[in-house]
């Protein structure tokens, strides 16, 4: 039995009445039903010997169900993050180095953290060697690194930009960008190579997260108009801390206690996990299934097929700050041959993206938060980066050089 929430009855406090750009239920939308998306309560047990055996979320989701329709094939996913390390037995074959432009390619394929890695095992790793299983296997990832934090001076300079990357997979046949990250800066470079994704039909997912030390500031990229922002549950339905109650919230999807790589040089996996990212990445996995199954369809088309089918206890037009509109549940998709999806050129996040609803930089009307004392880092870094929060709380630090 689908177990009900209570919702309340207001709208967003924070949302102006002239204001429609997220506006959504808040508050005590924090817990959905397991039985909404999660077939089984399982809960990760081993402490790091067996990568697959923290892996819940597979069997909640019925990835052997969805594998028998799709696994991801003929779909190529972005991953912008620390690097994705092609060596991992879970991921040879799965990673097309060669197609990064070489003036992009700046380390892409070393990851210092084993957080990219992690990314890309969860969406397309194959479980070869007792790595990751990837919700779908039969899909390939286009790796970029991108400078973090412990990369300074000279070297963080060798690091392409975020914009230049996602303008240059825009151009590219990747169909989805897999941006596992959050920050609270906005960089009006970042947001017009967003623009330019969407107007090449890529389909761009990311992780909704909460600095701690600024809990309901703006994160970005997911509070970007075309940016599909993403919160994370535990096996139970609910809502973990990192993930953000927030306006900029559109789906979810399993997060906590996934297995992940927890030394530098990728030898051994952690679970306990409490990061939020490995949802942003079941997500672009979601999509790919979908996206496997029914290639002539838009990107418009496949998120409204997995918001149509998210699961949720509220009303479609109704969003939560906590789950926006639901749980990804691609097998709904796929379980329905003649599944039916919106128009081709239709936003289903239209609302969401109405751009007449951010300010003239780029803020969102609504927002009243402030940067609470993060402002000196934006000087001292030449007003030219943007904070990223990375697995569970570990910031990075991405240059966006300014033009010349």
């Amino acid at each position: 039995m689908v177990s009900r929430m209570s919702r309340s009855a207001g709208r967003d406090a924070t949302a102006s009445s002239h204001t429609q750009r997220r506006r959504r239920r808040s508050g005590v939308c924090s817990l959905l039903g397991a039985a909404l998306l999660l077939s089984t309560g399982l809960t990760s047990g081993a402490a790091a010997a067996d990568a697959q055996s923290t892996q819940w979320a597979l069997s909640a989701m019925k990835a052997e169900e969805m594998w028998k329709v799709s696994t991801g094939e003929g779909v190529k996913i972005a991953v912008i993050d620390t690097g994705v390390n092609p060596d991992t037995p879970a991921l040879k074959g799965q990673v097309l180095a060669d197609e990064v432009p070489e003036s992009l390619a700046h380390k892409a394929t070393e990851d210092d953290e084993g957080h990219g890695t992690t990314m890309a095992e969860l969406i397309a790793g194959t479980g070869a060697g007792g790595g990751l299983k990837g919700l779908a296997p039969g899909a390939k990832v286009v790796p970029y690194r991108v400078a973090m934090k412990a990369e300074t001076g000279p070297e963080s300079r060798k690091f392409p930009d975020l914009a230049d990357v996602i303008r240059a997979v825009a151009d590219s046949d990747v169909k989805i960008i897999n941006m596992s990250f959050g920050g609270e800066f906005h960089v009006p470079d970042i947001e017009k190579a967003i623009t330019y994704a969407h107007s090449k039909g890529k389909l761009m997912i990311t992780s909704a997260v909460t600095n701690p030390e600024s809990k309901h500031a703006v994160g970005y990229p997911a509070a970007y108009p075309y940016v599909v922002g993403v919160a994370a549950t535990d096996a139970s339905g609910k809502v973990i801390n990192r993930s953000e109650e927030s306006n900029f919230v559109d789906v979810a999807a399993p997060g906590q206690d996934l297995a992940s790589y927890c030394d530098t040089v990728r030898r051994s996996s952690c679970d306990g996990n409490e990061g939020i990212d490995g949802a942003a990445a079941l997500t672009s996995a979601s999509a790919a299934l979908v996206w496997s199954a029914h290639p002539d369809w838009t990107a418009n088309q496949v998120l409204g097929s997995l918001i149509d089918t998210a699961g949720r206890d509220w009303e479609k037009d109704d969003p939560s700050t906590f789950l926006g509109y639901g749980l990804v549940r691609p097998r709904r998709v796929l379980e329905n041959p003649d599944f039916k999806p919106g128009p081709a050129d239709t936003d289903p996040l239209a609302r969401e993206n109405d751009r007449s609803m951010f300010d003239k930089s780029g803020k969102p009307a609504a927002d009243d938060s402030s940067d609470n004392g993060n402002t000196t880092l934006w000087v001292v870094l030449g007003g030219a980066a943007a904070v990223l929060a990375l697995g569970g709380g570990a910031f990075a630090v991405l240059r966006s050089r300014r033009s010349s």
